[in-house]
């Protein structure tokens, strides 16, 4: 662990489709009525956002004399995307919507990142003719992407999510910015629907509620959303249609992709997904062994030599394993991202680096383009902060066979339906396993000394005991000096399997939280690992029996 103080603070702990993509000719939408004819209790106008794109196109005319002159044209795109999270800081929409419209901003917000579900690489993508763009290969139900913003859209928020399973019959709405008769005017419309089927591709099927007015033009409803009309919930994501039926993304399928490309922001609008939080918290008290749980040897024998203590099977498997991923990951290069911040409040700041790591040596380079090395990470430009360092190796190798740390295996748990084997581990500050290096920075000159201090956590694994989640708890003194005033240092680390064809799974660490407190402020960073590259090594995690059992 490193810590950093700034006076007065400043902290780094380390601790060609039949359905179009909602461009086809579609009944008349229903202006949104008042509340008298519909009982509804959001304004969905906070929520639903435009997507839009305009660019001019330089081109050249030919005149009747036959010269030619140059000419300037317009090249619009539209499409709508909705608020994500209860800040509105992340905008969703389809990826068609995405990859046409090629938006800056949106509502004069910069777009700082991008994620997309599919693309013309995906293992189920598809020719799909997008209206006015021609050809678009990509999976239909994978038709997802997220803008990431710099900032939150005032005056937006979200809307909550239903993974319930529809009825046929159930009453909906679908809200979208559809382009208008009076190009390029667009008004939030509402279309009444009904729940039809799920499709054989993984979408939902919803019948429209035709309205005796002529038909028109609804492209850029692209990714509006599906709302069941009595709790309001988010039910889809407006995907294709006809003039008919449209089609829409299960909201499981988003939840899927945001856990994915952001577990934390998951685990704070979809609380029930299968994935083990990264920031959950351990499930049983502290554990404190008794001065002869697992002692480091055994009473000298007859014969004069030492021999380490038997210990439970269980156990011994979970320090093979923890070592063995450990081992694996001495060598890899990935993209890190992170996020500062305190309390209950929006990221204070944000950057990624690509992190190299060499026979175990961690180093950074700014991510892209970086060209200079650097050993950590710059500190972020704000007041206070806690920094991870190497946790996501360091405990893995702290649980492992090299040292004989302390470990009890707690009874198993179910954890959003997957059952875990749940170890607990201690090591005093004796040990000298957990070091915590504060640094004092006076501008001009810097001080640290390192503590080696007592730390705790949890281990859990899945049955065949592979490492889920790791977690490590400081024994922090307000009474030594070199600390005094920070408490409740903690990490948390999770880790996932790295699927590629024709390659080995592999388990690569997925995400890495900690947090701290000083006095009233409570420091916190998120991060996350993407964009894997694993090389050399491979021999000797091949070589493992555990790997190669592992499952499909």
């Amino acid at each position: 662990m490193i810590l950093r103080e700034i006076i007065p603070i400043l902290v780094v702990c380390s601790c060609l489709s039949p359905l179009a993509p909602a461009q086809e000719v579609s009944p008349s939408p229903s202006t949104i009525p008042s509340s008298s004819t519909v009982e509804h209790t959001q304004d969905f106008s906070e929520i639903v956002v435009r997507i839009t794109s305009v660019r001019l196109t330089p081109s050249a005319k030919l005149s009747i004399k036959g010269k030619l002159s140059p000419k300037l044209g317009l090249d619009a795109a539209f499409g709508t995307g909705f608020c994500l999270d209860a800040k509105c800081r992340f905008i969703a929409t389809n990826y068609h919507v995405a990859v046409t419209t090629r938006s800056d901003k949106i509502k004069r917000e910069k777009i700082i990142q991008r994620y997309f579900a599919t693309g013309p690489h995906d293992k189920g993508a598809t020719a799909n003719y997008v209206p006015n763009v021609g050809v678009l290969p990509f999976a239909m139900k994978r038709d997802l992407a997220i803008f990431e913003l710099r900032r939150p859209l005032p005056h937006h928020h979200g809307l909550t999510f239903s993974l319930d399973e529809l009825q046929v019959g159930q009453e909906v709405d679908i809200y979208g910015y559809a382009k208008g008769m009076i190009n390029p005017i667009r008004k939030l419309a509402r279309f009444p629907a009904t729940f039809k089927a799920p499709t054989t591709s993984g979408l939902l099927a919803f019948d429209y509620q035709l309205s005796a007015g002529k038909p028109i033009h609804i492209q850029g409803a692209s990714g509006g959303i599906v709302v069941d009309r009595k709790t309001e919930k988010i039910v889809g994501i407006l995907s294709g249609t006809n003039e008919t039926t449209a089609v829409a993304v299960p909201v499981q399928t988003l939840a899927d992709f945001v856990s994915k490309v952001q577990p934390f922001l998951a685990q704070r609008i979809f609380p029930t997904t299968k994935e083990i939080s990264p920031v959950s918290a351990d499930l049983y008290p502290k554990f404190v062994p008794p001065p002869d749980h697992y002692p480091k040897f055994v009473p000298r024998r007859v014969d004069g030599l030492q021999h380490r203590s038997e210990e439970p099977y269980e156990v011994s498997v979970l320090r093979k394993k923890a070592q063995l991923l450990a081992d694996s990951m001495r060598n890899f290069i990935a993209v890190q991202s992170f996020a500062w911040g305190s309390g209950n409040k929006e990221p204070a700041a944000q950057a990624e680096y690509e992190v190299r790591i060499i026979d175990g040596v961690q180093r950074f380079r700014r991510y892209p383009g970086g060209e200079r090395e650097l050993e950590e990470i710059p500190n972020p430009r704000v007041n206070g902060w806690v920094n991870p360092a190497d946790e996501w190796s360091k405990v893995p190798n702290m649980v492992g066979t090299e040292f004989r740390l302390k470990v009890h295996q707690a009874a198993d748990v179910v954890v959003n339906e997957q059952r875990m084997k749940v170890f607990q581990y201690h090591a005093s500050a004796e040990d000298n396993l957990c070091p915590f290096a504060p640094v004092e920075d006076f501008g001009f000159f810097t001080r640290s000394k390192t503590v080696a201090v007592a730390c705790y956590g949890e281990v859990w694994t899945d049955e065949d005991a592979n490492v889920i989640r790791m977690s490590q708890h400081l024994e922090l003194s307000d009474k030594l000096k070199a600390y005094r005033g920070w408490e409740d240092c903690q990490v948390v680390l999770t880790y996932g399997w790295l699927r590629r064809e024709n390659e080995p799974l592999r388990l690569v660490p997925l995400t890495i939280f900690i947090e701290a407190r000083y006095k009233k402020h409570v420091y916190w960073c998120r991060g996350q690992f993407r964009d894997y590259q694993i090389f050399s090594s491979s021999a000797k995690i091949l070589a493992s029996d555990y790997v190669q059992s592992l499952p499909p």
